[in-house]
């Protein structure tokens, strides 16, 4: 049995985008909006593009691989009330997948749930509908799926609200991080219930979207909706269970072992933070034929091609041009700029920031996807002040020595203008 696990796709995350043009959509690759117009997507937001891009990359690879079963596990969207768009892109990939005769599971994300309790999930479109082939998780449960190559048990773990979990009453004198602790052990009892009722001899795994202890994170902080619950490793790293399939995490991981549990991170760089990070899904088998606990096989990560974010550090040294050292530096690093999102860091002394143009930078940087930033670090020295006895015994042209000496300006600079500052001062005294 193949299974691809993917997971928080974030389908809405906009930045570092611009509205797309018809020569931003010919040049998309082939497994793009298959079967759609593509000059729909011209003037939407390139980066909605990016996103959706490297979902059509998994969902290809699913149905171009003979995938048996896909686990989503969280997070389709980057708002908890998308758009009707970029609810459409989602619902046409996931059909897509569905109608190859693939069951698809989708685990709710926190971003999947909407801000008021009783209102449907983001997700609940595809069973209220009755899409054939199309599974959701949106409570603590296990269930049994028909696949081509058998069944298989699919525990759900999806993002719990406090609310929905505990009581006002039970709540009132307890603090947030009792209140989080007791949602914890709470999950773990409960988890714990749901494993020992599987049947050993159908494969099992679990789909969360949740924090395990040790996990190591990035941009999501920042995308961070509700309290985070952390497990620990060992509440879910479970014998009975053949893999574990998490979201949550945008950065991948392989936590344990033993049963796998696996964050496949998200399919696209949120922002600079995952600027070093791999992107991809996760494609592994389970030998239905063996034991329990003991069937996974042929683990793989596959990377997609996500839009790369990249960051110039650039030190120009004392007395050097810096927009001619910066445009060194840019043309050395051309084919990493071209389609990329590039943020610049020029580090100047202050004598030489009147010399930076930045307007000639943003132009040979034209061939990037998007200049998130062009920042200029001037080092400043701290200024000293003269005692007052000690500046009245100065002369202006003693003064100005001294004031070009602490803003180190080159020696021929400092000849130049204390030449210019003599004939200005012999003038004021002729007159």
């Amino acid at each position: 049995m193949r299974i691809l696990h993917l997971s928080d796709v974030h389908i809405g995350v906009e930045n570092y985008g611009r509205p797309a043009t018809l020569d931003d959509i010919s040049n998309l690759p082939d497994y793009f909006a298959p079967g759609i117009d593509r000059e729909e997507y011209v003037g939407s937001s390139t980066r909605m593009i990016d996103f959706l891009c490297t979902l059509d990359a998994a969902v290809s690879y699913a149905i171009n691989n003979r995938v048996d079963f896909v686990v989503f596990s969280g997070d389709a969207y980057k708002n908890r009330d998308p758009s009707q768009t970029h609810q459409r892109e989602f619902a046409r990939r996931i059909n897509r997948v569905a109608n190859a005769n693939i069951p698809v599971f989708l685990t709710v994300g926190n971003h999947d749930l909407p801000h008021v309790s009783n209102r449907a999930t983001a997700l609940e479109i595809f069973p209220t509908l009755s899409v054939s082939n199309v599974f959701v998780g949106s409570t603590l449960k296990t269930h049994l799926i028909k696949t081509n190559a058998g069944p298989i048990q699919v525990i759900a773990l999806p993002w719990i609200r406090i609310g929905s979990f505990m009581a006002k009453e039970e709540t009132r004198e307890m603090s947030l991080d009792q209140i989080t602790k007791s949602v914890e052990d709470r999950l773990t009892t409960l988890l714990n219930e749901e494993i020992k009722n599987l049947d050993p001899s159908i494969p099992a795994i679990l789909s969360g979207h949740v924090t395990v202890a040790g996990a190591k994170v990035s941009s999501e902080r920042g995308l961070m909706l509700g309290n985070d619950h952390v497990l620990s490793l060992g509440s879910l790293a479970n014998a009975s269970l053949d893999y574990v399939a998490l979201g949550h995490v945008h950065k991948h991981q392989i936590l344990a072992k033993h049963p796998y549990v696996v964050y496949p991170g998200s399919l696209q760089r949120i922002d600079f933070s995952e600027e070093n990070d791999s992107k991809g899904f996760c494609v592994f088998e389970l030998n239905t034929e063996s034991e329990q606990g003991k069937r996974l096989e042929n683990f793989n990560f596959i990377e997609v091609d996500a839009r790369t974010m990249l960051t110039l550090d650039i030190k120009v040294p004392p007395g050097e041009d810096p927009t001619e050292v910066t445009k060194v530096m840019i043309s050395k690093s051309f084919d990493k700029v071209t389609d990329s999102i590039v943020r610049l860091h020029v580090n100047m002394e202050s004598s030489d920031e009147h010399a930076f143009r930045e307007i000639e930078i943003r132009n040979l940087l034209k061939h990037a996807h998007y200049i998130a930033s062009i920042e200029k670090n001037v080092r400043r020295e701290r200024r000293t002040r003269l005692a007052t006895e000690e500046s009245e015994k100065l002369t202006p042209m003693e003064a100005m020595k001294r004031y070009f000496s602490s803003r180190n300006v080159p020696e021929k600079r400092e000849e130049e203008l204390l030449e210019r500052a003599g004939d200005l001062l012999r003038e004021e005294i002729e007159q």
